[in-house]
């Protein structure tokens, strides 16, 4: 049996990696969501529960690799977690845990 190679650093877990690991890796707290992420979701007939499942397992959609090198940091460290998803109706959503996991918002980038 061969041996995984190592993910590299910043490298994200994306759905159906070998090696990806659906246990949560921090705590995502109370889940809040904006009107508009909320109806952008509606329209593209996709649940909220899809992205927290995606951000809290490490998936974090489309983010430049310094953004995911900083978020796995932020996860080792107890930082502010992001991630960015692109919509089955092409409307992106960001999904934004607190530093001290109270809260996570899923919202659109011009409700921020």
């Amino acid at each position: 049996m061969r041996e995984k190679e190592p993910r590299a650093p910043g490298e994200s877990r994306q759905p159906g990696d070998e090696d990806s690991d659906p246990r949560p890796r921090f705590r995502l707290g109370q889940v809040v969501g904006t009107p508009g992420a909320l109806q952008a979701l509606r329209d593209a007939g996709q649940l909220p529960a899809e992205l927290l499942a995606r951000h809290v397992t490490g998936d974090w959609g489309d983010l430049p690799d310094e953004d995911k090198a900083e978020n796995e940091l932020s996860v080792e460290k107890g930082f502010r977690v992001f991630s960015a998803y692109k919509l089955h109706a092409g409307v992106k959503v960001w999904v934004i845990t607190e530093w001290d996991r109270s809260v996570t918002t899923i919202l659109l980038p011009d409700e921020y």
